[in-house]
């Protein structure tokens, strides 16, 4: 029970997980790992939608400009190029699935279906499919259904995976990723999936951070285990604060979609004054940092503790009808949406940074693929375009597929090795837990407090003091304790911590997500920030635009490309 094989290993079930998943199983037998229940994912809590280039009077080229501009400079164009343009191709796909989108009698698009596209802020166009306001429920439950009744794919849940087994690091001679440890949460032990090939969907980090929108599991584990295992990781830096999470002591990382806004939802002080007219000309559309920003400086500025949002201006049944689970949870915490404002704070949303790959998902490591808030493709840059992060996980899902399709000859050639076991014979039960829940609610304190919207060198150098001290306590007790769930996410949460503030540390302008008060200009050079185990410090590489590449600061060449 201890030992599992499998032709792929895909860890996640999200909309990237299971997408990769269907589509290998296509190929042969698929190991699927989801961290709670199936469907606990973060796809699952996806309110607002998925932006893709659907009706006549949008087009490629505005997609590519909205994501360009939102992401200040540091977006790939020929990644997001890539993205947009296959926009179509994996909305039909989902639809395939049986995702069923919100339709709309009256317009006319390419495949003659009728589906209501909405606005988002960032976007020139409407242009972001939905389910009402719960589309990434209805994406997750699609798709867990097939995975769940597809022969090759054998899910398990309740595991979380502990570290990748890095081959060269084994002194095998295969260099290559060979699956991962994993713990069972049910049984309590280490199991060892091996694997031709695996995959890291296992979403983003926001639960470093005291207030989010994610679910518990976001505790940045893919991040932290491809870190650990020789990987690059780009521009931790930029994390997404959505300017509009539900303020109330009941409600626990409830998100107000983006699209309330979209429709014509105007941000209110408390004394019921708009203000974003004074923060841009785009006012409640502008991107999400500028929005968060302002919210987070009004809130300053007056010392209140949430600001209004509020739609209730439109007709009751418009509200009903677009926003119902809006509505009803609103509705139970006393708040009729139809009749007040909602009061809303920031919260972190999306990590835009993550594990580095390449145009077919590859990272660093053979055989080691990454999709979705994992990874770093360079779509999103310094800021992501709302909607834009369901399409990445789709389209990188779809890379994947046809990568592994093309290589599967080679893939099935490879005889997996035995690797030791997981050795937990020289540890013992903790009798000191305490120390997890302590060293888990100070970095998520202090996260918020030094290294959130607004930031400083000050605040910066106070986070890395607290982050090393707190790193040096955790491997301690990782070292000489039994592994617990709480012990491998904290262990991955302060990592993940540390990353962040190192990036930030290292980056001397404002540009997006990333507002310095000591350096409140951009910088003339456009860089991501790209950090490495071995490396002393975070390396600085410049975005050339006319390579569509990063580029390292130091070359003297814009064609000295790097891989991955």
């Amino acid at each position: 029970m201890k030992h599992h094989r499998s032709d792929f290993l895909v860890i996640g079930s999200g909309l990237a997980g299971l997408m990769t998943a269907l589509g290998l199983a296509e190929l042969g037998t698929v190991a699927l790992l989801a961290k709670c229940e199936l469907t606990g994912s973060a796809t699952l809590w996806a309110q607002g939608g998925i932006a893709a280039v659907m009706a006549e009077s949008d087009s490629f080229e505005a997609h590519t400009r909205d994501t360009l501009n939102a992401g200040a400079g540091l977006c790939h164009e020929d990644v997001v190029r890539h993205v947009v343009s296959q926009g179509p191709k994996v909305v039909q796909e989902l639809i395939e699935r049986g995702v069923l989108f919100t339709q709309e009698a009256g317009d006319s698009f390419p495949d003659k279906l009728p589906f209501h596209l909405t606005r988002e802020g960032g976007h020139s166009q409407r242009r972001v499919l939905h389910a009402a306001d719960a589309t990434g429920r209805a994406i997750e439950t699609s798709l867990a259904k097939q995975a769940r009744q597809h022969p090759n794919i054998r899910i398990f849940e309740q595991h979380n995976a502990v570290d990748l087994i890095n081959g060269s690091k084994l002194g095998l001679n295969d260099p290559g990723c060979l699956g991962a440890y994993v713990y069972d949460k049910v049984r309590q032990e280490v199991r060892t999936f091996l694997a031709r090939a695996t995959v890291l969907a296992t979403g983003g980090a926001g639960k470093v951070y005291l207030y989010t929108s994610n679910p518990d599991i976001a505790t940045g584990d893919g991040i932290s285990m491809a870190y650990r295992a020789g990987c690059r990781v780009a521009n931790m830096e930029f994390i997404q604060f959505h300017p509009t999470c539900l303020y109330h002591p009941q409600a626990k990382s409830f998100l107000i979609t983006e699209a309330v806004r979209g429709e014509g939802g105007k941000l209110r002080l408390i004394n019921g004054e708009a203000f974003m007219h004074r923060y841009d000309p785009r006012e409640e559309l502008a991107p999400r940092d500028i929005v968060a920003r302002a919210i987070d400086a009004e809130m300053k500025r007056r010392g209140d503790d949430h600001v209004l949002l509020d739609i209730s201006f439109r007709p009751a049944e418009f509200i009903k009808n677009h926003f119902p689970n809006i509505y009803e949870r609103c509705l139970l915490l006393g708040i009729d949406i139809t009749r007040e404002p909602i009061p809303v704070v920031p919260a972190a949303h999306y990590t835009c940074g993550g594990v580095m790959v390449d145009l077919n998902g590859r990272t660093d490591l053979p055989r080691l693929y990454a999709a979705g808030e994992v990874s770093h493709t360079g779509l999103h840059g310094a800021n992501r375009l709302a909607s834009n992060s369901l399409l990445e996980c789709a389209v990188y899902a779809q890379d994947i597929r046809e990568h592994v399709r093309a290589t599967w000859p080679a893939l099935q050639a490879i005889e997996l090795q035995p690797v030791p076991d997981w050795d937990e014979s020289r540890v013992t039960d903790s009798d000191e837990e305490v120390v997890v829940s302590h060293n888990w609610d100070e970095i998520r304190r202090f996260m918020w407090d030094y290294v959130g919207i607004v930031r400083s060198n000050k605040r910066l150098e106070r986070a890395r003091r607290r982050v090393e001290l707190l790193k040096g306590e955790i491997e301690e007790y990782y070292r000489h304790f039994r592994l617990s769930n709480d012990l491998i996410e904290l262990r991955n949460l302060v990592l993940v911590a540390e990353l962040i503030i190192r990036s930030a540390q290292a980056r001397h302008e404002s540009r997006g997500l990333h507002y310095s008060l000591d350096y409140p200009e951009k910088a003339p050079i456009l860089q991501d920030t790209v950090m490495q185990k071995d490396w002393p410090d975070p390396c600085l590489y410049r975005v050339d635009a006319a390579a569509d590449a990063v580029v390292p600061q130091t070359a003297g060449s814009k064609h000295q490309v790097l891989d991955g």
